[in-house]
């Protein structure tokens, strides 16, 4: 019997790459302090939440031949496809130009490459005493030597957050339920807030994407530790506490978090067509109701892209080789079907002529 879906995580995912569509479309508003405080504050905790989550959901991974089989075809043909479709989309539609397409992940795509490795470490990380502690200590020491192939930088970096979801349970998870913690976590993410508003003085933003190597960011390696650290400790504390904070029950929100694939994928065709088309100027002369109508329209858009007639189309193009294999087995279920009734026809024809051929036989 298939189990059944969380609502909570499905409610959590949906969110998660709901922010993820409104930052995005915040880079097409003009810089200024309010911009700038609101991109630091979402960013500070809600990738981290994003790997969180993601760490969680992958703990049944296996070296299995269908596992193995899944993890190729959901998230390595994905990546390999949309690589190719968002830099061709930028190349010809934007004028830009792109280098290292699939060696060094465009924009969203890094998360595809992420996801694809962490996976790949799961049976290892997820038995390992002291996984957690090796991850941080994988992280820090990341930022003096990780580079761009296949955004490995990221992928070590944001370790500690996939690691602290593979060692997740349910029983932990459950004490986030209690009202103090909830409480606490509205205290937390104000916190937060306040402590972005000067992030420029401690932590540039280039810091908050878990990218660049230290060298490029101009610190001694000391203060690169320190800063990372924080950076950590500051994650960790937002994603628990947005965890915390989202609801327990299921609705029409819920329904759509099993399309947030579809949603990741797709929406930096839009967010880069409308820069494209000029909304940065709109924004630019029109910057607090820019503000306001860029966000509406990236939350419309993450809920139309999850709804679930566009999803269903959708998501065929997200997974190819699952649609295909789906007609193909249709295509043989018809195909079957068809032969079980030809055979049934043949033997409703032979015990029909066998009843004709009985009075004969008894005259």
């Amino acid at each position: 019997m298939a189990s059944r879906r969380d609502p909570w995580f499905d409610n959590a995912k949906m969110a998660l790459v709901t922010l993820v569509v409104l930052g995005h479309s915040w880079v097409l508003l003009p810089d200024n302090a309010l911009v700038e405080h609101l991109y630091d504050f979402l960013y500070a905790w809600h990738v981290p939440a994003f790997v969180l989550v993601t760490g969680y959901l992958s703990r049944s991974f296996s070296y299995t031949r269908a596992r193995l089989w899944s993890l190729v075809r959901t998230v390595a043909v994905p990546y390999v496809l949309f690589e190719a479709g968002i830099a061709l989309f930028r190349i010809h539609v934007g004028g830009e130009q792109l280098e290292d397409l699939w060696r060094d992940p465009h924009w969203p795509m890094w998360f595809l490459s992420a996801l694809f490795f962490w996976r790949l470490l799961t049976p290892v990380l997820r038995g390992l005493w002291g996984g957690l502690a090796v991850a941080v200590a994988v992280s820090l020491v990341a930022g003096l030597y990780a580079g761009d192939t296949l955004d490995v930088a990221r992928i070590l970096g944001l370790l500690p957050f996939f690691v602290m979801g593979l060692k997740a349970t349910p029983e932990r998870l459950e004490l986030l339920r209690a009202r103090w913690v909830q409480v606490v976590s509205v205290g937390v993410l104000v916190g937060i807030w306040f402590l972005t508003a000067r992030t420029d003085q401690w932590a540039a933003t280039e810091w908050l994407y878990y990218r660049a190597r230290y060298d490029e960011l101009d610190v001694s390696d000391s203060r690169a530790f320190l800063t990372r650290a924080s950076l950590l400790v500051l994650g960790t504390l937002g994603a628990w506490a947005f965890l915390a904070l989202v609801p327990r029950i299921g609705g029409w929100f819920t329904r759509m978090g099993s399309a947030t694939l579809v949603v990741y994928l797709f929406h930096g065709f839009a967010v880069k067509g409308a820069g494209y088309a000029g909304w940065g100027g709109f924004t630019e002369q029109h910057p607090a109701l820019g503000l306001a109508t860029t966000s509406v329209l990236a939350v419309a858009l993450a809920l139309l892209l999850a709804s679930p007639p566009v999803a269903r189309v959708l998501g065929h193009a997200v997974d190819p080789l699952g649609f295909a294999g789906r007609r193909v087995g249709e295509a043989a279920d018809v195909a079957v079907a068809s032969q079980r009734v030809d055979d049934h026809a043949d033997e409703l024809a032979e015990l029909v002529a066998a009843q004709q051929r009985a009075p004969a036989l008894r005259g």
